[in-house]
């Protein structure tokens, strides 16, 4: 009503806490582990991964609008991708530097990627959810309100995935 839907800072604000709510936990999670001094685990590392992808985002963001971008049509579709996954693609990223650490050469990491669930199931999301973005703005879908920027991001946040993915693997190995 008072112009404020389409507010870049209303709309920064909405995506953040939608799209990344759950990674300052998980960073808050592994700098109580790093305190603690317990040994470094891929969780951790993980955690870590989604804290440094945290801002990633603002950027793309910033930087898309000043460029003249229309975050609003099937142009901008990238950005509730990069506010619902930057965090997994840092925690992905994280993940792989630690498997290098552990293992010592890229093909040991590759062989331990492939058989990590909980990896596999993050690049899965990485790479489908784009696709589900474009496809809805293609058929007409805009965040015009600030309503539709928390659903499109919420929609898109599919970063519980790996973790259910994790817990289910354990469950079932009866770890």
């Amino acid at each position: 009503m008072q112009g404020y839907q389409r507010s870049p800072v209303g709309q920064w604000l909405v995506r953040t806490l939608s799209g990344e709510g759950e990674s300052i936990l998980e960073g808050i999670y592994s700098i109580r582990q790093r305190f603690l001094g317990g040994a470094s685990t891929m969780a951790e590392a993980y955690g870590w991964g989604k804290l440094f992808g945290l801002a990633v985002p603002w950027i793309i963001d910033i930087a898309s609008r000043l460029a003249g971008v229309n975050v609003y049509g099937v142009e901008g579709f990238y950005i509730p991708y990069f506010y619902a996954l930057s965090d997994q693609i840092g925690a992905n990223i994280s993940g792989m530097l630690f498997l290098k650490r552990k293992e010592g050469t890229w093909v040991g990491v590759v062989n331990k990627y492939v058989r990590h669930p909980v990896m596999v199931a993050s690049l899965a999301i990485i790479v489908t959810v784009p696709f589900g973005l474009l496809l809805l703005r293609i058929y007409g879908f805009s965040p015009t309100t600030q309503t539709f920027t928390a659903l499109e991001t919420i929609v898109a946040n599919l970063c519980w995935v790996p973790p259910v993915v994790g817990w289910y693997v354990q469950r079932k190995r009866g770890i």
